[in-house]
């Protein structure tokens, strides 16, 4: 994968989080959160907008999965809105990446830093996409403990 910003995406059913990297591809920093549109898919329109501004060379979008590693109803929309996210960027790369327990980790951190239950509602999302992206590209370095990244593709997963 050349060098340049991935975007991170953590898709709900209200909000879409969004992360973006650094042009080396190292840290995920949060760039927001936006309001899902599922009938006239602005969002979907945004994070393309998005990819464009920030000359993005990969889209890594969370896969909602069980603990024990099957996928429901989330796990479906997620592809779906991965394929649909595809079709608008390529040939920028989306890949699906196994999501488990990055909200719970995002609530966590939030907490420690002092955040109200409230106020981390809005920006739990974007927490939770910085936590995907951040795994994504950990994996891409291949950093100690890190869950393995497929190989590029529209939009493929990790295994």
């Amino acid at each position: 994968m050349p060098r340049g910003v991935w975007l991170g995406v953590d898709v709900g059913t209200v909000r879409v989080g969004v992360a973006a990297s650094d042009p080396d591809g190292v840290l995920a920093l949060p760039v927001g959160t936006l309001r899902r549109d599922v009938s006239k898919n602005r969002d979907l329109a945004q994070l393309a907008e998005i990819a464009r501004e920030r000359r993005a060379v990969a889209v890594v979008v969370g896969l909602p999965r069980t603990l024990s590693g099957e996928e429901g109803p989330a796990a479906i929309a997620a592809r779906q809105y991965a394929r649909m996210l595809a079709d608008r960027v390529a040939p920028v790369p989306v890949r699906l990446v196994d999501e488990r327990l990055t909200t719970v980790a995002a609530h966590r951190r939030m907490a420690e830093r002092g955040m109200r239950s409230r106020a981390r509602r809005d920006l739990v999302d974007q927490e939770a996409a910085v936590q995907i992206l951040q795994n994504a590209l950990d994996a891409r370095r291949g950093a100690p403990g890190a869950p393995g990244l497929p190989p590029a593709g529209r939009p493929t997963e990790d295994r």
